[in-house]
């Protein structure tokens, strides 16, 4: 008589990104192999098993589970209860199970995978040139979702019923197209659609193939994409790339190409590995890479920059129109100025009509607006400038478990943050809070992450800035509901404590943040700021003293003006005339220095990044700027050309009742003296750069020394300049100090609404 094995039965709960990856088959798939029987669902908390079967076979399919996992699920937490069996007789992949108040973590957009770029461009398939080919493996997530489980009603998709071949293959375990919600195909699915300015339809029978004749012409047209609108334009036609920035506004910020492949990319740009990496990940972001000499990219793409924002086409509809057009194509946000992405196709038509001369639109509904995330690698790791598609809304697991607590952010690259038990949900990028729109962006796009991930915030946190959109925001919430606690959070310590949760740390770190505004507790402008900090306070221990910021945001938008103020200030000599005055009117420079003698709508800013922008204006380099941050970003280029220029400019420290002030005129006096002596600006730039990071040095090894502190976590928009924080990680570490960079966020004020969270949440537990 054969003796049979003894039946065990393992409930499981899985929760991470685990719908809408194929994590269901995949799991039917590991049950079959191992001749396990039971089922397995999604909820709205988790995907739940239960298996029964020979221990040795639920060993393996536990241990294949974890290390099997499809590539783009993320488990997050496993949990395995032993039972008695139930007497399964076959495995089955039950209906979702809605949970009230329950929530899952929900899948970023994700780029198209090998299979089914294979299928489009295989003639014998019937999803050949299908622009809308998705799996389990790949295509629209957070754009689409409704509200969870992720289930097609829940997604925009519900407006295309599936023909019985997409049924099929919807509701084959084995297929993995197996509850792929976006699933569709040419018979059932979106469709594409051509239109003039107007909104006229252009009649041609590939609608792709007429808007790539279009761009060839050197046409603008506005393409749908995952979350809103691109504009695309031939990148190597200079007349083309001129009339977008006229038409859209951007005079010179740079804008972002497109090519068809990663060998396409290394014609154009110095690719290393990581960055070829990140370029070909899931997420496929913009890199800003090295641009190489002498390739027929337009200049206007990036004017006076040394690196380009590349990326590789991230849907079917890209792929097939780079291939057909043949061309790098420009591909930037379509809006204008600092407005939101345009996402619908009516609204595309209205707000984009003076810029596209064309519209590549669908029927598909975007839900979520969702730009193109910008990457860099700098000492071997990528870092954000921009988070948004491919990773929002994927979110940063905190060491603690957190209160339910929104951070509203701050007014510039704004990002939202909500939390709740070990996660803190860092909105995708909303941009500038400078208009109605994006405002209801923000508001709408709040409402849509606490739908998602049932959250019902009982804490409110802020900028400490009282005419900061979010900051109004933040207190009109509470006026209304009296039961929300408001908190508000400074801004340089907000830096900071997103640097730590980013890297799961929780004791005092020597913070350096550096950046061009923030609205300081004294309520002067600061932004050269060093601190001792953890999540529930910090200690100011040094800064760049204060300084004359004359006509206020004026002088931000003119560095010459701040450099003016400062040299008047500082009591620097430029009466036989430095190159930079001369073509600013002496009335204006004489307004400008009563101004700071008068303090006249002078506020004081101890701003690192004010001070870049005086450096670049007396240079020459950059006297008025047309974006954020551009006279900095010039001067880092023009650094970049000095070769081993290794000197540095004198600056001196002056204690007083535990405060260190740096003093900068001997610095400037310097800068002034080498203008004179007619030294080159890529000398002084350079020169300037080296100054910088042996001040981060000097300042950090003086905290260390009176603390005893060893960590140093580096944030602030100024760090995105990879010279600077190169100089200063290599100074640091080679005393001995351990540095700390940002890797989930940017350090850039993008990063800001989660060091706000985590420092409300440590804040309330200390007042509790």
């Amino acid at each position: 008589m054969v003796k049979m094995p003894t039946l065990n039965l393992a409930r499981i709960s899985i929760k991470g990104v685990v719908q809408g990856v194929g994590f269901r088959p995949f799991i039917f798939q590991l049950a079959t192999r191992y001749n396990l029987k039971g089922w397995v669902c999604n909820t709205s908390e988790d995907v739940k098993i239960e298996v029964e079967g020979g221990e040795k076979d639920l060993d393996n399919f536990l241990h294949a589970l974890e290390k099997e996992a499809p590539p783009v699920s993320h488990i997050e937490e496993i949990n395995v209860n032993r039972g008695s069996p139930a007497g399964y007789d076959k495995f089955e992949i039950r209906q979702s199970v809605s949970e009230e108040g329950k929530y899952q973590l929900v899948s970023p957009d994700i780029a198209t995978c090998p299979d089914c770029l294979r299928e489009i461009f295989d003639p014998a398939d019937r999803r050949h040139l299908y622009p809308f080919t998705n799996c389990t493996n790949c295509g629209p997530r957070f754009t689409i979702i409704t509200d969870i489980p992720y289930d097609r009603p829940n997604t925009t998709m519900i407006a295309f019923e599936m023909c019985p071949e997409c049924r099929r293959e919807y509701e084959d375990p084995l297929n993995r197209r197996f509850h792929a919600q976006p699933n569709a195909c040419p018979v059932c699915g979106p469709r594409l659609e051509l239109v003039d300015a107007a909104g006229n339809p252009v009649s041609r029978d590939s609608v792709i193939d007429a808007a790539s004749e279009l761009l060839k012409k050197g046409e603008i047209v506005a393409v749908k994409g995952l979350g809103g609108f691109l504009l695309a334009c031939d990148a190597t036609s200079q007349e083309a790339v001129s009339r977008l920035r006229q038409r859209k506004n951007r005079p010179s910020k740079p804008l972002a190409i497109m090519v068809a492949s990663l060998d396409e990319a290394r014609r154009y740009c110095h690719i290393n590995n990581e960055e070829e990496k990140l370029l070909a990940s899931t997420g496929s972001p913009i890199v800003l890479m090295r641009w190489k000499e002498n390739m027929p990219i337009a200049i206007e793409v990036a004017p006076g920059l040394k690196y380009l924002g590349v990326m590789l086409p991230y849907t079917p509809l890209h792929h097939i129109l780079l291939r057909r057009v043949g061309l790098p194509l420009v591909m930037t946000s379509g809006n204008i100025s600092e407005e939101p992405i345009a996402k619908d196709n009516d609204e595309a038509l209205h707000r984009l009509g003076n810029i596209a001369d064309y519209f590549l639109m669908h029927n598909r509904d975007i839900y979520a607006r969702y730009d193109d995330s910008v990457m860099l690698v700098e000492n071997g790791r990528p870092q954000f400038t921009r988070r948004a598609r491919g990773y929002a809304p994927y979110p940063v697991t905190l060491t603690f478990k957190s209160k339910q607590i929104l951070g509203c952010g701050a007014e510039e690259k704004n990002t939202f943050c909500l939390t709740r038990d070990n996660f803190a949900f860092v909105s995708q990028h909303i941009g500038d809070m400078e208009n109605v729109e994006t405002l209801a962006h923000f508001n709408d796009t709040i409402e849509l992450y606490k739908k998602l991930f049932r959250i019902e915030p009982e804490i409110i946190t802020h900028d400490l800035h009282p005419e900061y959109l979010p900051t109004k925001y933040a207190k009109e919430l509470a006026e209304r509901d009296k039961n929300l606690k408001l908190i508000g959070v400074q801004h340089h310590h907000a830096h900071i404590a997103s640097c730590m949760a980013d890297n799961g740390l929780e004791k005092p770190v020597i913070g350096v943040a550096l950046d061009g505004t923030g609205y300081g507790t004294d309520g002067h402008i600061w932004g050269g700021e060093f601190m001792t900090a953890d999540y529930k306070e910090f200690k100011r221990v040094a800064h760049l003293e204060y300084l004359p910021l004359p006509g206020g945001s004026m002088a931000i938008k003119k560095p010459y003006r701040t450099a003016i103020g400062y040299l008047h200030a500082l009591g620097i000599n430029t009466d036989i005339g430095l190159p930079f005055l001369r073509n600013i009117e002496s009335e204006e420079i004489d307004i400008i220095r009563n101004q700071v003698n008068r303090g006249i709508n002078t506020p004081l800013t101890s701003s690192m990044g004010r001070l870049f922008d005086s450096v670049a204006a007396l240079t020459r380099v950059r006297g008025v700027i047309d974006y954020e941050a551009q006279a900095a970003i010039d001067l880092e280029m023009l650094a970049m050309t000095a070769g081993d220029e290794d000197s540095i400019y004198p600056f001196a420290t002056v204690e007083n009742d535990g405060m260190t002030t740096i003093k900068i005129h001997d610095l400037i006096a310097s800068v002034v003296n080498d203008i004179y002596q007619a030294v080159p600006g890529s000398v002084i730039a350079a020169r300037f750069h080296n100054t910088v990071a042996r001040m981060v040095l000097r300042l950090c090894k003086l905290i260390s020394t009176k603390t005893g502190i060893k960590k140093v976590a580096l944030s602030g928009g100024v760090f995105q300049n990879r010279l600077l924080l190169r100089k200063a990680i290599a100074l640091l570490e080679s005393a001995n100090l351990e540095v700390f960079i940002h890797r989930q966020v940017p350090c850039n004020d993008g990063g800001i609404s989660l060091g706000q969270v985590v420092i409300a949440n440590s804040v309330q537990e200390k007042v509790s």
